[in-house]
This record gives structure tokens, sequence and C-alpha cells, in this order.
């Protein structure tokens, strides 16, 4: 085997176990509030979201792929490799940070900011598509841009449409008795197969996109569209890592920001699909934990205001805006000392 085929190996293998560090990440929080509001055991949760999860792979399309394969302007062969491999390792090593100490970060921007990190260290920053100038002189969303807009806009869309259906579920149902919780919980079960679903969709093709580009790179295929084996791969790697749970997170998620009913659990996950599923179908790669965060503040400013925990939500905000320069510094040191290596 060849050094480069070697490298490829390496790249695939490396991108498997984000995709293992984001089912325990991201996918935490398609279940947090199904299981802080018992209407299934962790068990059931893990099971239902890991099942629903794999099909959202399977079944998923090509255009968050596309908007993430364009961020970088490097052509393939050389050092593309290369890059794409110190980028998903500073992806990884910031996930395993944020996983160890619970604090729901992004999976989505800690890759974003691994490609800016090595490819700045590649061939500086005009390697990297940043779509600012086309946005102001062209009012399209491309590269960058996209990702930063999806980024501010995410939580709030999915803050926004939680807050409207718990006032509705509230005004609809303030009559109702306790026993309504049991149809309830029962819901949940189709609410958070459907969040699985749209999780799986958006967030197997940031990496499915980016094997795409290392295999056109060597000559392996010569389309951009995702090979079915790849995408079997990246969901059954997605399936064990939700299935292992991120149990950290979701103690901060279910627990700590809100004190989740029955009725808040629905509504944010109708809330945060729904946000998901349209980022999806525009391309946007949102993260699932930005949207279930700001739908766990959404359902419960409309309830009571000032039983949110907005201390932690303030943690999390910074977690959001320190997750893309963490990850491109580390990506842009591991990029250093694998071309050290390789010279």
């Amino acid at each position: 085997m060849t050094g480069i085929d070697t490298m490829l190996v390496i790249l695939i293998v490396t991108a498997l176990v984000f995709t293992l560090t984001n089912g325990l990440h991201d996918a935490s929080s398609v279940i947090a509030t199904m299981i802080s509001s018992r209407a299934a055991s962790p068990k059931q949760a893990v099971l239902l979201a890991s099942v629903f999860g794999l099909l959202g792979v399977i079944f998923s399309g090509n255009q968050v792929a596309d908007t993430v394969s364009k961020i970088i302007l490097i052509a393939p062969g050389g050092d593309l490799i290369h890059i794409l491999t110190a980028a998903i390792l500073g992806a990884i090593i910031w996930n395993v940070i944020t996983w160890r100490i619970g604090l729901p970060s992004s999976s989505t921007h800690a890759l974003i900011g691994g490609l800016i990190g090595s490819a700045w260290v590649f061939s500086g920053s005009g390697s990297i598509l940043w779509g600012f100038s086309e946005l102001f002189s062209q009012h399209k969303l491309e590269g960058i841009a996209k990702v930063v807009a999806a980024l501010l806009l995410s939580p709030l869309i999915g803050f926004a449409i939680a807050y409207l259906v718990q006032r509705v579920s509230n005004l609809m149902l303030r009559n109702a008795k306790f026993s309504i919780n049991t149809s309830i919980n029962r819901l949940q079960w189709i609410g958070a197969a459907a969040l699985a679903f749209s999780h799986g969709a958006n967030d197997s093709q940031k990496i499915t996109g980016l094997i795409s580009m290392a295999l056109i790179s060597e000559g392996v295929v010569k389309t951009q569209s995702v090979p079915i084996a790849i995408k079997l791969m990246v969901g059954v790697v997605m399936f064990m890592g939700t299935a292992f749970g991120g149990w950290r997170i979701i103690k901060t998620l279910g627990y700590r920001i809100y004190n989740m009913r029955p009725i808040h659990s629905l509504s944010s996950m109708l809330s945060s699909g729904t946000s998901i599923l349209l980022a999806t179908f525009t391309g946007a790669p949102v993260s699932t934990t930005h949207v279930v965060v700001g739908g766990i503040m959404g359902v419960g400013a409309a309830d009571e205001f000032r039983m949110v925990n907005w201390s932690i939500g303030r943690e999390i905000v910074t977690a959001w805006f320190i997750t893309m320069p963490c990850s491109a510094g580390a990506a842009a040191i591991i990029y250093t000392i694998i071309n050290w290596r390789v010279l």
C-alpha cells in the first residue's frame, strides 16, 4: 500500500471516529428532553434515536455536503488529504473535551473550524471561501458566511418556533386533565423519531462530504455524490455513538436548563425537528445541539420565563463562539505536525 493510500485509509478512519464523537455529542440532545420528562427510559430513547438517526443518514441528500465541500478552495491532490485529516482531528479533540465536561457545544462548527485552521496554515486565508463579499455584492449566502448565518439564526429560529408552539399548547390544553400526559408521551416517540432522523440527515452529510472530497482527490470516485457504502459506514458508526449515549450532555440539556414536563418536551422536539429539516433542505450545516437548546429555552420562556436557568444558556453560548477558534487552532497545529512528518 502506498503512502497516499495509507493517508486515505487514515482519513476515513479519522472521519468515522469523528462520527462516533458526533453520535455521543450531538445525538444526546435528541433524547435529552424525552428522558427528563420520563416519556421513555434511557435505553428506549437511545435505541429509538439510534435507529432513526441511521435512517436519516441512509436517506439523506447532498445539499449540506455540497456546502461543506465548497468551504475550502483547494484543488484535489497534493496536500488536500492532509488538510482534511488535520481538520477532522482538530474537531475530534474539541468534541472530546466538551463531551467530557458535559458542555453541549457544536460538532458542526468544530468541524468547520478545523477546516479553516488547516487550510489557512496550508495557503493562507485565500484558500477559504469566506462568502462575505458574495453576501454584500450578490446577496448570496455561501461558504463561511452561510455557516455563520446558520450558527446565529438556527437557535433563534428554534427558540421562536418553540415559544409559539408552547403558547398555543398552553391555550389548547388549559382545561386538560393530568391524564393527557399519557397521550403526549406517546406523541413524544414520534417527535423524537423525527428529530433523530433530521439529525442524522443533516449531521452525516458534513462528514460524508469530506470523505467524498478525499475519494475524488485520490481518483477513487469521479463525482461528488456520496457512495452508498460510505453512507452505510457513517450511519452505523453514528448509530454506535448514539447507543453509547452522552449522559453528561443529556443531564445538562434535560435537567439543568428548565424543569421539563411532557408538553415542554414535545413542543421543543417539534420545533427542533422542523428547524433542522428546513436547514437540511437549504444546505445549511446547523447544529442539532444549538437548535435543541434554543427549543428548550423557548418553551421555558413561554411557560415561566423566570424559571429558565439562563446561566447555563450563557455557558453554552460562550461555547458556541469559542468552538470554531479552538478547533481551528488544534487543526492548524495538527496540520503542521503532519506536514512536518511527511516532509
